[in-house]
């Protein structure tokens, strides 16, 4: 168990008075989690302290050389007003896949969540209380070793980040156009594409602008070997329902292993679907479209939850998807998940964590 030190802030912001206006990681709270890591003395000093900017060398090793992993969850305010995370273990095991792939050291699994639930805590005042907004907190690790040599670094940081923000796309639940990407790729076989690690993103950017000048909200990314088999969407992963069935990438190692994917792969089930998770063409798919049983496409993740796909951009040829309205099962799945994750319907699974009041 960590002992964690606290240092309050002796100046708190001003909290945002118009909840409906807080966007996305724009917004931050009083304060942020530090721990130190030292090769030969492990993880050390866990404390709070006020959020502010952190003094790093100009040759810390994560500007040159980008070891660093991140984590992206959420805490929610409940109708009586507790807050409460969302499978939090799940966050925790990942960050420790993240860590592994880029010779970073672990944070225990119960470190991690002692950890989230203390900041949480002591900046619960900043959870927000309207409908649909939430905390969203960054948990990351990077390397702080300065010097400009290539190898692991024996010196590492883990700081964790609150922002109250509002809904993820600007455009709420209303569906979205997709552009397919078949020239640029976002993983490969052997890289880091199961990881949540900065690199991946910086990668995506480039797509991500040009499938935006073309009116497109998101890139739906193609395996990186044949460029044929779909995998992720922009930042969620992302389902398909053909024919009844409902079709997702496999998390084989070029796929980040969502947790919101995974939880609702566990809802379909229960619901009696089938679930088929492998490998899926595109061209499949927008044969399926041709064919009307191109159902229903959405994708999924911590930010957005759900977000409903209407159209697929391929080499000219577009596939439009219910008629550019949400689907039923979509609709139902982001009412279920958000349902469990405010409070709002039993959670018969487990999945949600009481943030007590501690500090």
């Amino acid at each position: 168990m960590l002992n964690i030190k606290v240092v309050r802030s002796k100046q708190l912001k001003e909290k945002p008075q118009d909840e409906t206006k807080l966007g996305f990681g724009k917004i931050f709270t009083d304060h942020m989690f530090l721990m130190d890591y030292t090769e030969g003395e492990g993880w050390h000093d866990a404390r709070i302290v006020p959020y502010a900017p952190l003094p790093l060398d100009p040759a810390t090793v994560v500007f040159h050389y980008a070891q660093e992993i991140f984590e992206g969850m959420k805490a929610y305010r409940t109708a009586d007003g507790s807050v409460q995370l969302f499978r939090p273990d799940c966050n925790a095991k990942r960050f420790q896949d993240s860590a592994d792939r880029l010779c970073i050291p672990r944070i225990p699994v119960e470190d991690y969540i002692q950890a989230v639930k203390a900041i949480v805590d002591i900046d619960r005042d900043w959870v927000p209380h309207s409908d649909g907004a939430s905390l969203y907190i960054r948990p990351f690790v990077f390397a702080n070793d300065v010097g400009l040599g290539v190898h692991a670094s024996k010196h590492y940081i883990f700081c964790i980040i609150c922002s109250p923000s509002g809904a993820y796309y600007a455009e709420g639940l209303d569906p979205v156009r997709i552009y397919v990407e078949d020239e640029y790729i976002r993983a490969a076989p052997g890289l880091t594409g199961f990881t949540k690690c900065g690199g991946n993103y910086a990668a995506s950017i480039k797509a991500g602008e040009l499938a935006e000048e073309k009116g497109f909200s998101q890139v739906l990314w193609l395996d990186g070997v044949e460029k044929k088999y779909v995998e992720e969407v922009g930042s969620m992963n992302i389902m398909f329902k053909i024919d009844g069935k409902i079709y997702t990438a496999a998390c084989t190692g070029t796929v980040l292993p969502g947790v919101t994917r995974r939880s609702i792969i566990e809802l379909l089930k229960d619901w009696g679907y089938e679930v088929i998770e492998g490998k899926l063409a595109i061209a499949d798919v927008m044969k399926a479209s041709e064919e009307g049983k191109l159902e229903e496409v959405f994708g999924t993740g911590t930010a957005a939850v759900v977000s409903p796909v209407k159209e697929l951009d391929w080499e000219g040829k577009v596939a439009y998807i219910g008629g550019g309205k949400i689907g039923e099962l979509t609709q139902k799945l982001y009412d279920t998940l958000t349902g469990i994750q405010w409070g709002k319907l039993p959670d018969t699974k487990g999945w949600t964590v009481k943030v007590e009041k501690q500090l």
